[in-house]
């Protein structure tokens, strides 16, 4: 399956209720952010940061738990399963599923230390993935969207800890040139 395919399979159009949600988290977030502003506790790339992160955000649920077709209720609790039936079954599709979720989250790693506007630890930045993963996959199984599984936690976790990490050595490194 191409990146492509993926998009269209699994981002069907949003609903009038998923839009409604969307649009007040937006206003909320917008509202934070102005505020933020005229007090001067963020700065102008913080509030674009957060923003692309709601967005974004809003992008990745939309398309792993909201716009999904609802199925039945499944679970995969052994961890690592997937890395198991790849080398066991040299399934290719499954390695590159394993390898999509560890880059969905990049973008929010990427960002996390921009919102921060400090040096974010890989530790923090892996438990920042995982958290939004499990409300991914807490909200897949809650809502009979997909499967939950402990190894999307662990793959968006280190997809996230990637993106901070690189973000940061980019930042020093332009730091270093002025």
């Amino acid at each position: 399956m191409d990146i492509y395919q993926i998009w269209t399979t699994y981002n069907k159009p949003w609903s009038r209720r998923e839009i409604a949600a969307f649009s007040v988290i937006l206003i909320f977030t917008i509202t934070g952010i102005l505020l933020g502003l005229s007090k001067k506790k963020i700065h102008t790339i913080q509030a674009i940061a957060i923003l692309a992160m709601v967005v974004f955000l809003g992008i990745v649920f939309a398309s792993t738990v909201f716009t999904r077709t609802v199925s039945v209720r499944q679970c995969e609790l052994t961890p690592f399963w997937s890395w198991k039936a790849i080398m066991r079954y040299h399934d290719r599709e499954l390695l590159k599923e394993d390898l999509l979720n560890c880059i969905l989250l990049f973008p929010a790693g990427m960002l996390l230390p921009v919102i921060v506007d400090r040096k974010v630890n890989w530790y923090w930045a892996w438990v920042f993935g995982v958290m939004i993963s499990a409300g991914i996959e807490v909200s897949q199984l809650l809502f009979m969207r997909g499967l939950f599984e402990w190894d999307d936690m662990i793959h968006n976790g280190l997809g996230c800890m990637l993106g901070c990490m690189i973000t940061q050595k980019m930042r020093e490194w332009v730091n270093k040139k002025k």
